[in-house]
Protein backbone atom coordinates (compact mmCIF):
# COMPACT_ATOMS: atom_id res chain seq x y z
CA UNK A 1 0.00 0.00 0.00
CA UNK A 2 1.48 3.36 -0.80
CA UNK A 3 1.71 6.27 1.97
CA UNK A 4 1.13 9.46 0.85
CA UNK A 5 0.96 12.64 2.58
CA UNK A 6 -0.82 15.75 1.96
CA UNK A 7 0.79 18.94 3.32
CA UNK A 8 -1.40 21.90 3.45
CA UNK A 9 -0.84 25.49 5.46
CA UNK A 10 -3.48 27.75 6.91
CA UNK A 11 -2.61 30.97 7.70
CA UNK A 12 -5.91 33.18 9.15
CA UNK A 13 -7.79 31.42 6.75
CA UNK A 14 -9.93 29.06 8.72
CA UNK A 15 -12.89 28.32 6.93
CA UNK A 16 -10.75 27.40 3.53
CA UNK A 17 -8.78 24.79 5.31
CA UNK A 18 -12.07 23.12 6.74
CA UNK A 19 -13.09 23.65 3.21
CA UNK A 20 -10.08 21.80 2.02
CA UNK A 21 -10.24 19.03 4.92
CA UNK A 22 -13.62 18.20 3.23
CA UNK A 23 -12.58 18.07 -0.20
CA UNK A 24 -9.72 15.73 0.63
CA UNK A 25 -11.91 13.20 1.82
CA UNK A 26 -13.04 12.44 -1.59
CA UNK A 27 -9.50 11.40 -2.28
CA UNK A 28 -9.12 8.57 -0.24
CA UNK A 29 -8.46 4.86 -2.06
CA UNK A 30 -8.63 1.41 -0.57
CA UNK A 31 -5.13 1.28 -2.16
CA UNK A 32 -3.51 3.94 -0.98
CA UNK A 33 -2.60 5.18 3.01
CA UNK A 34 -3.27 9.12 3.15
CA UNK A 35 -2.04 11.11 5.90
CA UNK A 36 -3.41 14.93 5.92
CA UNK A 37 -0.53 17.44 7.45
CA UNK A 38 -2.22 20.80 8.28
CA UNK A 39 0.66 23.42 9.69
CA UNK A 40 -1.13 26.48 11.20
CA UNK A 41 1.69 29.10 10.51
CA UNK A 42 1.08 31.42 13.23
CA UNK A 43 -2.26 32.19 12.64
CA UNK A 44 -4.00 35.11 15.02
CA UNK A 45 -6.75 32.74 15.62
CA UNK A 46 -5.51 29.56 16.16
CA UNK A 47 -6.58 26.80 13.71
CA UNK A 48 -8.38 23.89 15.55
CA UNK A 49 -9.83 20.31 14.04
CA UNK A 50 -13.83 20.02 13.93
CA UNK A 51 -14.81 16.90 16.54
CA UNK A 52 -15.66 15.28 13.24
CA UNK A 53 -12.01 16.26 11.50
CA UNK A 54 -10.36 14.40 14.63
CA UNK A 55 -11.49 10.78 13.89
CA UNK A 56 -9.98 11.37 10.63
CA UNK A 57 -6.24 10.68 9.58
CA UNK A 58 -5.24 14.53 9.82
CA UNK A 59 -2.05 15.59 11.75
CA UNK A 60 -2.08 19.18 13.14
CA UNK A 61 1.10 21.31 13.76
CA UNK A 62 1.42 24.47 14.81
CA UNK A 63 3.61 26.57 14.69
CA UNK A 64 3.81 29.79 17.32
CA UNK A 65 5.12 31.95 14.21
CA UNK A 66 4.35 32.61 10.48
CA UNK A 67 7.54 31.02 8.93
CA UNK A 68 5.86 31.90 5.38
CA UNK A 69 5.10 29.56 2.25
CA UNK A 70 8.80 27.93 2.30
CA UNK A 71 8.54 27.35 5.62
CA UNK A 72 5.45 26.26 6.57
CA UNK A 73 5.26 23.58 4.00
CA UNK A 74 8.92 22.77 4.90
CA UNK A 75 7.44 21.59 8.71
CA UNK A 76 4.27 19.83 7.26
CA UNK A 77 7.04 17.74 4.58
CA UNK A 78 9.67 17.02 7.14
CA UNK A 79 7.05 15.74 9.42
CA UNK A 80 5.65 13.94 6.17
CA UNK A 81 9.14 12.27 5.48
CA UNK A 82 9.62 11.04 9.20
CA UNK A 83 6.00 9.32 9.23
CA UNK A 84 7.72 7.38 5.65
CA UNK A 85 5.74 8.85 3.03
CA UNK A 86 6.48 7.34 -0.36
CA UNK A 87 5.48 10.43 -1.89
CA UNK A 88 4.22 14.34 -0.35
CA UNK A 89 1.51 16.36 -1.95
CA UNK A 90 1.84 19.94 -1.30
CA UNK A 91 -1.45 21.98 -1.95
CA UNK A 92 -2.74 25.19 -1.06
CA UNK A 93 -5.36 25.27 1.72
CA UNK A 94 -7.61 27.61 -0.72
CA UNK A 95 -8.53 24.77 -2.68
CA UNK A 96 -10.87 21.92 -3.76
CA UNK A 97 -9.49 18.87 -4.63
CA UNK A 98 -11.38 16.77 -7.48
CA UNK A 99 -11.77 12.67 -6.27
CA UNK A 100 -9.02 11.08 -8.80
CA UNK A 101 -5.99 14.25 -8.18
CA UNK A 102 -4.12 12.26 -5.79
CA UNK A 103 -5.06 9.12 -8.24
CA UNK A 104 -3.68 10.82 -11.24
CA UNK A 105 -1.05 12.24 -10.28
CA UNK A 106 0.42 9.68 -8.98
CA UNK A 107 -0.04 6.68 -11.98
CA UNK A 108 2.36 9.76 -13.57
CA UNK A 109 4.66 10.02 -10.99
CA UNK A 110 5.24 5.96 -10.98
CA UNK A 111 5.29 5.89 -14.76
CA UNK A 112 9.40 6.80 -14.88
CA UNK A 113 11.48 7.08 -12.39
CA UNK A 114 12.95 10.24 -14.04
CA UNK A 115 10.22 12.30 -13.42
CA UNK A 116 10.19 14.22 -10.04
CA UNK A 117 7.47 16.04 -10.22
CA UNK A 118 3.32 16.36 -11.17
CA UNK A 119 1.34 18.79 -11.29
CA UNK A 120 -3.25 19.34 -12.02
CA UNK A 121 -4.89 21.40 -14.01
CA UNK A 122 -6.10 23.98 -12.00
CA UNK A 123 -9.18 26.13 -12.07
CA UNK A 124 -10.45 29.44 -10.92
CA UNK A 125 -13.27 28.71 -8.62
CA UNK A 126 -16.25 29.99 -10.10
CA UNK A 127 -17.12 33.68 -9.45
CA UNK A 128 -13.53 34.16 -8.61
CA UNK A 129 -11.71 34.62 -12.09
CA UNK A 130 -9.57 37.82 -12.23
CA UNK A 131 -12.09 38.75 -15.42
CA UNK A 132 -15.31 36.98 -14.34
CA UNK A 133 -17.50 39.88 -16.46
CA UNK A 134 -16.16 38.44 -19.99
CA UNK A 135 -17.21 35.04 -19.55
CA UNK A 136 -20.40 33.67 -20.34
CA UNK A 137 -22.36 32.03 -17.05
CA UNK A 138 -21.97 28.23 -17.88
CA UNK A 139 -17.78 29.38 -18.68
CA UNK A 140 -17.81 30.44 -15.14
CA UNK A 141 -15.28 27.68 -13.12
CA UNK A 142 -14.42 26.51 -16.24
CA UNK A 143 -11.06 29.43 -16.61
CA UNK A 144 -7.96 28.30 -15.80
CA UNK A 145 -5.98 29.52 -13.54
CA UNK A 146 -2.72 27.29 -14.81
CA UNK A 147 -2.25 24.00 -17.07
CA UNK A 148 0.94 24.06 -17.43
CA UNK A 149 3.94 26.29 -17.06
CA UNK A 150 7.28 27.88 -18.25
CA UNK A 151 9.88 30.01 -16.79
CA UNK A 152 11.03 33.39 -18.48
CA UNK A 153 14.44 33.92 -18.26
CA UNK A 154 14.60 37.32 -19.85
CA UNK A 155 12.21 38.74 -17.72
CA UNK A 156 13.07 36.37 -14.64
CA UNK A 157 9.07 35.08 -13.80
CA UNK A 158 7.57 32.19 -13.68
CA UNK A 159 4.47 31.83 -16.79
CA UNK A 160 1.17 29.97 -16.57
CA UNK A 161 -0.01 28.67 -19.33
CA UNK A 162 -3.67 29.26 -20.27
CA UNK A 163 -4.53 31.72 -18.06
CA UNK A 164 -7.72 33.58 -17.99
CA UNK A 165 -9.12 30.64 -20.64
CA UNK A 166 -11.83 29.07 -21.17
CA UNK A 167 -11.10 25.01 -21.38
CA UNK A 168 -11.95 23.74 -24.43
CA UNK A 169 -10.01 21.00 -24.22
CA UNK A 170 -6.64 22.51 -25.67
CA UNK A 171 -4.71 21.63 -22.79
CA UNK A 172 -5.71 17.98 -22.07
CA UNK A 173 -2.40 16.18 -23.07
CA UNK A 174 -0.18 15.10 -20.12
CA UNK A 175 3.14 16.22 -21.36
CA UNK A 176 6.81 17.44 -19.50
CA UNK A 177 6.74 20.95 -19.28
CA UNK A 178 9.24 23.40 -17.27
CA UNK A 179 7.14 25.10 -14.54
CA UNK A 180 5.15 23.24 -11.76
CA UNK A 181 3.01 25.91 -9.26
CA UNK A 182 3.40 25.49 -5.82
CA UNK A 183 0.33 25.69 -5.59
CA UNK A 184 -0.21 21.73 -5.93
CA UNK A 185 2.44 19.19 -6.76
CA UNK A 186 3.21 15.75 -5.68
CA UNK A 187 6.87 14.64 -5.14
CA UNK A 188 7.96 10.71 -4.86
CA UNK A 189 10.04 11.43 -1.32
CA UNK A 190 13.35 10.43 -2.90
CA UNK A 191 13.35 13.51 -5.02
CA UNK A 192 13.13 15.66 -1.90
CA UNK A 193 15.74 13.57 -0.06
CA UNK A 194 18.41 14.09 -2.79
CA UNK A 195 17.68 17.94 -3.75
CA UNK A 196 15.94 19.31 -0.34
CA UNK A 197 12.91 20.65 0.70
CA UNK A 198 11.55 24.60 -0.13
CA UNK A 199 14.51 27.30 0.51
CA UNK A 200 13.32 29.28 3.26
CA UNK A 201 15.51 32.07 2.26
CA UNK A 202 12.57 32.87 0.03
CA UNK A 203 9.82 32.59 2.39
CA UNK A 204 6.97 34.16 -0.32
CA UNK A 205 7.32 33.84 -3.81
CA UNK A 206 9.71 32.31 -6.18
CA UNK A 207 10.26 29.49 -3.49
CA UNK A 208 8.60 27.23 -6.14
CA UNK A 209 10.38 28.12 -9.23
CA UNK A 210 13.98 27.96 -6.69
CA UNK A 211 12.81 23.99 -5.87
CA UNK A 212 11.65 23.31 -9.96
CA UNK A 213 15.35 24.54 -11.09
CA UNK A 214 17.05 22.10 -8.48
CA UNK A 215 14.98 19.33 -9.29
CA UNK A 216 15.56 19.82 -13.23
CA UNK A 217 19.29 20.30 -13.00
CA UNK A 218 19.15 17.07 -10.70
CA UNK A 219 18.01 14.97 -14.23
CA UNK A 220 14.55 14.84 -13.32
CA UNK A 221 11.22 16.01 -15.13
CA UNK A 222 7.77 17.92 -14.74
CA UNK A 223 4.99 16.55 -15.70
CA UNK A 224 1.44 18.44 -16.61
CA UNK A 225 -1.31 15.78 -15.32
CA UNK A 226 -4.43 17.43 -16.72
CA UNK A 227 -6.75 14.37 -15.68
CA UNK A 228 -5.89 15.34 -12.22
CA UNK A 229 -7.99 18.74 -11.50
CA UNK A 230 -7.99 21.13 -8.43
CA UNK A 231 -10.29 24.28 -8.04
CA UNK A 232 -8.40 27.49 -6.37
CA UNK A 233 -9.81 30.39 -4.43
CA UNK A 234 -6.38 32.27 -5.47
CA UNK A 235 -4.54 33.68 -2.87
CA UNK A 236 -6.69 33.94 0.08
CA UNK A 237 -4.16 34.74 2.15
CA UNK A 238 -1.93 36.77 0.71
CA UNK A 239 -3.08 40.04 2.49
CA UNK A 240 -2.17 38.37 5.73
CA UNK A 241 0.87 40.80 6.50
CA UNK A 242 -1.26 43.68 5.50
CA UNK A 243 -1.12 45.40 2.45
CA UNK A 244 -1.24 42.47 -0.42
CA UNK A 245 0.60 44.96 -2.95
CA UNK A 246 3.46 46.23 -0.62
CA UNK A 247 3.41 42.83 0.22
CA UNK A 248 4.70 41.59 -3.03
CA UNK A 249 6.51 45.00 -4.00
CA UNK A 250 9.13 43.91 -1.30
CA UNK A 251 8.87 39.96 -1.65
CA UNK A 252 8.60 39.67 -5.81
CA UNK A 253 11.42 42.60 -6.15
CA UNK A 254 13.85 41.03 -3.23
CA UNK A 255 13.65 36.93 -4.55
CA UNK A 256 13.39 38.02 -8.35
CA UNK A 257 16.86 39.11 -7.94
CA UNK A 258 17.72 35.77 -5.31
CA UNK A 259 15.85 33.67 -7.91
CA UNK A 260 17.62 35.00 -11.27
CA UNK A 261 21.08 35.61 -9.62
CA UNK A 262 20.78 32.08 -8.46
CA UNK A 263 19.93 30.44 -11.69
CA UNK A 264 19.55 33.05 -14.86
CA UNK A 265 22.19 32.94 -18.02
CA UNK A 266 24.66 36.11 -17.65
CA UNK A 267 23.46 38.42 -20.02
CA UNK A 268 19.86 38.34 -17.38
CA UNK A 269 21.65 38.59 -14.37
CA UNK A 270 23.25 41.67 -15.92
CA UNK A 271 20.10 43.15 -16.81
CA UNK A 272 18.97 42.68 -13.18
CA UNK A 273 21.86 44.53 -11.59
CA UNK A 274 21.22 46.98 -14.23
CA UNK A 275 17.23 47.49 -13.18
CA UNK A 276 18.30 46.94 -9.80
CA UNK A 277 20.07 50.04 -9.79
CA UNK A 278 17.41 52.21 -11.11
CA UNK A 279 14.19 50.80 -9.02
CA UNK A 280 17.12 52.19 -5.89
CA UNK A 281 16.86 55.19 -7.40
CA UNK A 282 13.05 55.76 -8.66
CA UNK A 283 11.14 52.63 -7.57
CA UNK A 284 8.35 52.09 -5.34
CA UNK A 285 9.79 52.66 -1.37
CA UNK A 286 8.82 48.67 -0.50
CA UNK A 287 10.49 47.57 -4.03
CA UNK A 288 13.98 49.75 -2.67
CA UNK A 289 13.40 48.06 0.71
CA UNK A 290 13.80 44.66 -1.11
CA UNK A 291 16.41 45.33 -2.98
CA UNK A 292 18.49 46.68 -0.16
CA UNK A 293 17.53 43.50 1.71
CA UNK A 294 18.63 41.69 -1.03
CA UNK A 295 22.17 43.19 -1.62
CA UNK A 296 22.73 43.27 2.55
CA UNK A 297 21.31 39.48 2.16
CA UNK A 298 18.81 39.99 4.30
CA UNK A 299 16.38 36.87 3.52
CA UNK A 300 13.86 34.94 5.28
CA UNK A 301 11.24 37.52 6.83
CA UNK A 302 14.48 40.22 6.42
CA UNK A 303 12.99 43.74 7.34
CA UNK A 304 9.67 43.67 5.62
CA UNK A 305 7.61 43.24 8.66
CA UNK A 306 9.85 45.56 10.90
CA UNK A 307 7.08 48.09 9.80
CA UNK A 308 4.22 46.28 9.61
Amino acid sequence: MKNVSIVTVNYNTEEDTHAFLKSAEKAYKPNLLIKIIVVDNGSKNVFTLSDEEKKKQIILIRSHINTGFAGGYNIGMKRALADNADYILIVNNDTVMDEYLITNLLTVLEHDPKIGVTVPKIYFAKGHEFHKNRYKKDELGKVFWYAGGSTDWNHVTSIHRGVDEVDHGQYDKIERIDFATGCCMMFPRGVLEEVGLLDERYFLYYEDADLNERIKRAGYEIYYVPTAVLVHINAASSGGAGNGNILQDYFITRNRMLFGMSYAPLRTKIALLRQSISLLRNGRPYQKQGLRDFYLRKFNKGTFFDKN
